[in-house]
Order: C-alpha cells, then structure tokens, then sequence
C-alpha cells in the first residue's frame, strides 16, 4: 500500500564540536532506527551546528566536518535508511549550505542551499555562496568521488521519490521544492534553522502547510534546537511531518534532549490526488528549463515497523471543538446562501419540506428557515409537513409536529395510509407482505403529496436525503431520492448529527433544544415498517445497511483517495480497532461496496444542491460513473 516510515530529528549541538554533534546525531538515527524509519532528517549544518559564524572560515572546523561526514557513512552501512545531515562543502574555493543525502555507507548526493538569508538577523552571505543555478556537478570529497552535486537531485526508490531544500528555500516566492516536485518529488526534506520570534510558529506552520499542500507531497521538517548559539537569537528545534498539508506528527518545541518523530506517509495517496489534480500536472508544463537528475537506490525492505500514525473514524467531522463549531457555521452559510440564490432566481418565496421527526429533514428545516430569516421572508412560508404511515411512531411524530409550531412554520399533517392502502389494492399487493414494494409505495406517496402542495402554492420541494444515503442508495428512486432542491446532499450523516447539534446549542431556545435532543437520540430509520408491540421504532437502519461511521469513513478513502478494498480494511481496522472487530468492519465494507456500485442510477438523476465539503457525489460535478459497472473487481 506504498507506506513508508519517515522522521526528523534534533540532536543536542555543541557549536563547533564536531566529535560531539555526531555522537548526537548518531544516537537519533539508532532512535529513529527502532521506529523502523526509512528517511531521516537532520537540521542544517547540524555537522558543524548552524551558528558557528566566522569559524565556518577556519580549516579545522571544515576538515573535521568531512571526517564527521566520513565517519556518518561508515556508521550507515547496512542501516537501510536515507540519512539528510547538513554540513559545510567546499568546492571552487567556494563554500556551500549543503543537504549532505547518506545511505549505507556512502553518500548519494549533495543539494546546496538556494537562498541565503542575508537580512535582519541573518548575513549568511557572510561565509556561503547561494547553489541556486547549480546542477548537473559532481564534487570529490577525498574519501568518495564523483558525488552528485546540485538543486535538481531527486533520490528514487521506486514509489519514493526524495528531495531537499533548505531552510530560507521553503520562504522564498517559488521553493526549489516546486521545481523538484513537479519534476516527480513525492517527498521533501527541509533542514533548517528557524530562530523564534513572537508569532513566528504560527506563520512557519502556514508555510509548512501551504508548500505541501501546493505540491501535494509529504514534507520533513526539522529545525536547529536550544543549544544553538542565543548570543542573538533563539533556535527551539521544531520538528513537524506534513501531508498534502495536514501536519500528522509534530513536536514541542525547546526541547532539552536529543529527539526524533517518526511517522508513517501514504505515498499512494499522493500518487491519486496528484493524479487527479489536473492543475498540478498542467503546472508542470512551465518549468522546460528544469531538468531533476534521477539517483537510484533500493531499499532492502519496505517494512514500516508498528503503524502508529491516526486515522481517524470521522474524517469528515473535526476532532477539535472550536474547530468543528466554526465548520459547522460554514456549513450553513454555504447550504444558506445556495438556497437563497435558487429562491431569488425563480422569484419563489415558499417552500415545503415533508418532517419525519428524523435527523435528515430536521437539518433540512433548520436550513431553511436560516434562509428565510436571511432573506426576510415569513417562516409562515414555509409550509411543513408530516405524513404519517405505518411505521410512523409516537415519539418522531410529536418531535415532528412540535419542531414545526415552535419554529412558527405554517403546519400540516396528512396521513398516508388510506392512500397507500388504497394503492396496495389497485396494483395488486397484499399488504401484509412487508417487502420493498411494501416500504417503497409510503416513500413515494410521500414525495408525490410534497411535490402537489408546492405546485398548489407555488413553493420549493425542498429535499432531505444526505451524502450517506446517496452513496450507499438508501433512498426511493422517485421517491424521497427525488426534490426540487436538495441542501442535504453534500452532508455525510456522521456529519448531520453535528450540525443539528450545533444548533440545539448554540442558536435555538430551550424548547426548541430539547426537541433537537431528542431527535438526536432516535434510533436512525425510515419508518417504513409497522412499530413493535411496544409502539417504538423497528425498522433501525443501520441494522439492514450497517453503521453510518463506517460507511462514511469507506466513503470518504474510495472517493478522496481511491482506495482499495485492501487499504479501505486496513485503515478502517485501525480506526475502529476499539469498537469494531476484523469480522464486522469486512461485512460492512463488502455492502458498502455492492450497494455503492448497483446504486449509481439513482445518484445519475440527482436534483440540484449544493457542494459543501470536499467529496460530493453529483453527477454533474464531482462524481460519474456508469449506472451499470461492475463492483467485481473492487472486492477482495
């Protein structure tokens, strides 16, 4: 599944000692060793220690740096593990910030640094020349020759593709790592000396983020620590793994030991969404005069050691709490603001929502009446209805009926029995069968009875279903699959569940609240079946179909990263481990799967709605596939 385990690293530095920055520098790579990394990154000039000033002029401290070098491959033999270490290089009578790459036993190649910083605190101008219009050079260092030298190097080991930069490269307008990754590069080391200043983290990280983000690669960042020079300013030895923008291992910083973060970077998700982003290939049209230099190397084996990297069962909803508030404001803006523009553009200033008591149409009633109020529309005009049937039970159906009227909404229940009691008769279906047929003809008498009374008024059939249900085909085709605007259909249920209760928290009264509450706490189902002995819910929907947190979490790798059967097991048993066992998680995953594949006509036949977050299902944007192909292939 093309994982690879990488790390950055902060030694202890004792500027200018050498023997004593490589004992250091040693004792993480054997750290790093146990974690079974495959890429480790050291600071710059970690060799030397960055802030050694003059005496980067001096022979000794040069001479005893590419001893240091010499004495680091040797230790690298047979580790099986691409080391980045940062030392002075010397060539022409020039001096050099180099990214030195080892691995087992000698070094693969050499990157100068691109920028020097040569503005407030920093005049490295002062000892080192820039290697930005370095390429295609070789150097000689007496104990290996002919070592690759220069800003286009690409290290490859089939999947992995590695590449460095330095420090101030990651700040300059356009990075060297632009340049290499879209020359190929998946991965991209930074070894760096960053100093501290009041605010200064928050806006690396920004960098950090945007660069592997813009790049859609995975970046090792690793930063000069506390024992650096403070004759001027402070180094605090920051240390973050990235992926495609999301930082997924970081450490605190100004810390007083040797340290390493390891952590494991899925490179076949890079490979998709690189696939995938058409801009990203475009872009690589307009570097014709940058031409990466391949360098070779084979690990011994791809073993990633314990696979300790999260994953998370929700990904679509965030695991911080401001976080996950703020999303939840976005949310109703964007499902807000492209109801209101389908209302204004048809000059329509009614709507009618069918309200089961469930979480779907509840979310679905919030919108609107936050569109009304946004554009001062009465919620008198907001016709809502519940239609009651045979399963429909007690507790859903006075949450149904009491939401309406505390919301001040113009209210109406019409019963479906009679009617579909009546259909039953003339089709010829015996009503005590409770097959498809059975649940299908309520769905549809539904729909049909809303689509009516919005002719008769002049409103906005406005749809309830959510992305969960769409992607696993748990709607009605022609029936509740079926509206005149659809403000649901980009809302996975996981996430629903959020935003309903986002609102009872934050925006409702107390009555209102309580309600909200409650209909949080109903088991899901449509209400299709006829009620227990007891009068409650029967017909549970993740019973038949399975648990919504894990076809939203399959959902969310097949559609955003392409994932197989194989990764989609995998990953789900990591993320579930406490709460699902193997047995179960594959059950699932195989439903979903077959329901997602023989489901596709009815997403092929979608009403409108808005796009909200990264993964959408409509057939008109982000989402085609034949309604008849086969889901052989895509199982086990």
């Amino acid at each position: 599944m093309k994982y690879v385990k990488v790390g950055a690293a902060c030694p202890v530095t004792t500027i200018a000692n050498i023997d004593e920055n490589i004992k250091n520098i040693k004792h993480c790579i054997n750290e790093a060793k146990k974690e079974s990394c495959k890429v480790l990154v050291f600071p710059e000039l970690s060799i030397t220690s960055y802030s050694c000033g003059d005496l980067f002029n001096q022979t000794t401290l040069i001479s005893k740096s590419l001893n240091g070098l010499k004495d680091l491959c040797h230790y690298s033999e047979n580790l099986d593990m691409v080391i980045a270490v940062g030392c002075p290089i010397i060539d022409d009578y020039t001096m050099y910030n180099c990214a030195v790459i080892i691995f087992n036993g000698s070094i693969l190649g050499i990157m100068p640094k691109s920028y020097l910083p040569n503005y407030s605190e920093f005049y490295e101008k002062r000892w080192f020349t820039e290697g930005i219009n370095i390429k295609n050079s070789y150097l000689n260092l007496g104990f290996q020759n002919d070592i690759p030298f220069g800003t286009n190097l690409i290290f490859s080991d089939g999947a992995l593709k590695l590449s460095f930069e330095t420090c101030e490269d990651l700040w300059a307008p356009i990075s060297p790592s632009s340049y290499l990754t879209l020359s190929g590069a998946n991965v991209i080391g930074n070894l760096s000396a960053s100093n501290e200043l009041v605010s200064k983290q928050g806006y690396r990280k920004s960098l950090l983020k945007s660069q592997s983000a813009k790049t859609i690669s995975a970046y090792i960042y690793a930063s000069a620590g506390v024992f650096e020079s403070t004759t001027d300013v402070l180094f605090s030895g920051y240390l973050s793994v990235l992926e495609n923008g999301s930082i997924i291992k970081e450490n605190k910083r100004f810390q007083r030991e040797n340290e390493v973060i390891c952590s494991v970077i899925d490179l076949e998700k890079l490979e998709m969404e690189r696939v995938k982003n058409v801009t990203f290939r475009d872009s690589a049209k307009l570097i014709k005069d940058f031409s990466a230099k391949i360098i070779n190397f084979n690990f011994s084996n791809d073993s990633y050691g314990e696979f300790d990297r999260y994953v998370d069962p929700l990904p679509f909803v965030p695991s911080n709490e401001e976080e996950r508030e703020e999303r939840c404001k976005e949310i109703f803006s964007i499902q807000c603001n492209a109801l209101a523009k389908r209302l204004t553009h048809t000059h329509i200033d009614k709507a009618v929502i069918g309200i089961s008591g469930g979480l779907d149409s509840t979310l679905a009633l919030l919108v609107v009446i936050k569109t009304f109020d946004l554009l001062n529309i009465p919620r008198k005009n907001i016709t809502t209805i519940t239609l009651p049937g045979f399963g429909t039970t007690d507790r859903t159906y006075h949450n149904a009926v009491n939401l309406c009227k505390e919301f001040g909404c113009s209210f109406r229940e019409i019963n479906i029995v009679e009617a579909a009691l009546k259909h039953f008769q003339d089709i010829g279906h015996d009503p005590s069968i409770h097959d498809v047929t059975y649940e299908n003809v309520q769905a549809r008498e539904r729909t049909q009875i809303l689509m009516d009374i919005s002719n008769k008024i002049g409103g906005l059939t406005i749809g309830t279903g959510d992305l969960s249900e769409l992607a696993l085909g748990w709607a009605t085709f022609n029936g509740d699959h079926m509206s005149m605007y659809s403000v649901n259909c980009s809302i996975p249920k996981t996430l629903v569940r959020y935003l309903v209760d986002y609102v009872a928290d934050h925006e409702v009264s107390s009555e209102i609240s309580y309600i909200l509450k409650d209909i949080l706490d109903t088991p899901v189902s449509p209400e299709l079946l006829p009620k227990d002995e007891n009068g409650n819910i029967a017909q549970k929907t993740e019973d038949i179909v399975g648990p919504y947190e894990l076809h939203d979490f399959f959902l969310y790798h097949f559609i955003k990263e392409g994932a197989s059967y194989d990764k989609l097991l995998f990953l789900a048993k990591v993320a579930f481990k406490d709460i699902y066992d193997e047995e179960t998680i594959e059950k699932w995953l195989i439903k979903f799967i077959k329901r997602f594949f023989t489901q596709q006509f009815k997403r092929s036949t979608l009403p409108d709605g808005p796009k909200v977050g990264s993964i959408s299902l409509s057939p008109r944007g982000d989402w085609r596939m034949p309604s008849d192909a086969s889901y052989e292939s895509f199982l086990k």
